[in-house]
């Protein structure tokens, strides 16, 4: 018998066309066991998202009826932390399925997806936690980014954040992890569980891109502070994020590039010189500085990489 998934969708309701493409890719996955959703309102009324998506096609659930979401799908209010990593937990909390998995309101599973992780999940004895490749999106652009591995280790996050393991990728055991909710603003939440994760056993992880990631519309991409405030926290929670030299210096090279967003000149400088000491090759580093003097803006620098399907 196929383990039943669980599918939790934070949302805070102020982008209604992307959450019902969301729901209605995971009511579609053809997967032979059961899968059931919930849809966490954070800061929203639960009755207005559940009408968002009452007329969706019931595709693997039964007829749609007034203004309640299709069987199968479930719309609760966040009753932990206000955020993004308490809507999580909200949605964990509230599921008794085998399997959990994380989807993003403005990102979309593509046909496969829970089929595939949760065969290379079962697949690997005593596996916990899988991930799988991404599709980027950015304006009418698409861009794959894949890990050319099947196993991510720890010590593979702490050298690179692999955008690929993705929190709308994430799949694992019920029971096995919870995120952490002291996360600034919801920060790094994501990354911060795929490193607990695979310090227990590595990640399984399915280099197709079986994920839609939809940049350029996210709330939490040019709040700079809250961005430094994140990366603060990883390296106090995390410290070997400081060991390595490769890792520690995209680390430095970023919280320059936001100091300089936010026109802190003097502490883009710092963090700069940081990023070079680790790594002279660190290319964070003379970017920040352009936008420290002015030569370029942080935004058109964000434009540039998403085209690529890139982040800073």
């Amino acid at each position: 018998m196929s383990p039943s998934v669980g599918v939790v969708i934070p949302t805070r309701g102020h982008r209604p066309g992307q959450l019902r493409a969301a729901t209605c890719a995971a009511l579609a996955q053809d997967y032979p066991g059961s899968v059931e959703i919930v849809i966490v309102a954070d800061g929203a009324d639960p009755s207005q998202v559940a009408g968002q998506v009452a007329d969706l096609p019931a595709g693997r659930a039964t007829e749609v009826r007034g203004q309640e979401p299709p069987r199968g799908v479930r719309v609760l209010p966040n009753r932990l932390t206000p955020g993004l990593p308490g809507a999580r937990n909200t949605g964990i909390a509230a599921l008794g399925t085998d399997l959990v998995a994380f989807c993003d309101d403005d990102d979309q599973w593509l046909p496969g997806k829970v089929a595939a992780q949760v065969a290379a999940l079962e697949a690997e004895p005593g596996a916990e936690f899988s991930s799988c490749s991404i599709e980027v999106e950015y304006g009418s652009r698409r861009v794959p980014r894949l890990a050319g591995t099947h196993r991510v280790t720890r010590q593979q996050l702490v050298r690179s954040r692999m955008v690929m393991v993705h929190s709308s990728t994430f799949l694992f055991r019920r029971g096995t992890l919870w995120v952490d909710e002291s996360a600034p603003a919801g920060q790094n939440e994501d990354w911060d569980l795929a490193l607990r994760a695979a310090a227990r056993r590595a990640i399984v992880h399915v280099d197709r891109p079986y994920v839609r990631v939809r940049w350029g519309g996210s709330a939490y991409a040019t709040r700079w502070a809250d961005r430094i405030a994140g990366l603060e926290w990883m390296l106090a929670r995390h410290p070997d994020l400081a060991v390595d030299p490769r890792g520690a210096a995209r680390i430095y090279g970023q919280l320059a590039f936001h100091h300089a967003a936010l026109g802190r000149r003097r502490e883009a400088g710092r963090w700069a010189w940081r990023a070079f000491t680790a790594r002279h090759g660190e290319p964070r580093a003379p970017i920040a500085l352009a936008v420290a003097t002015g030569l370029v803006s942080a935004q058109a620098v964000l434009s540039r990489l998403h085209h690529r399907g890139h982040g800073i």
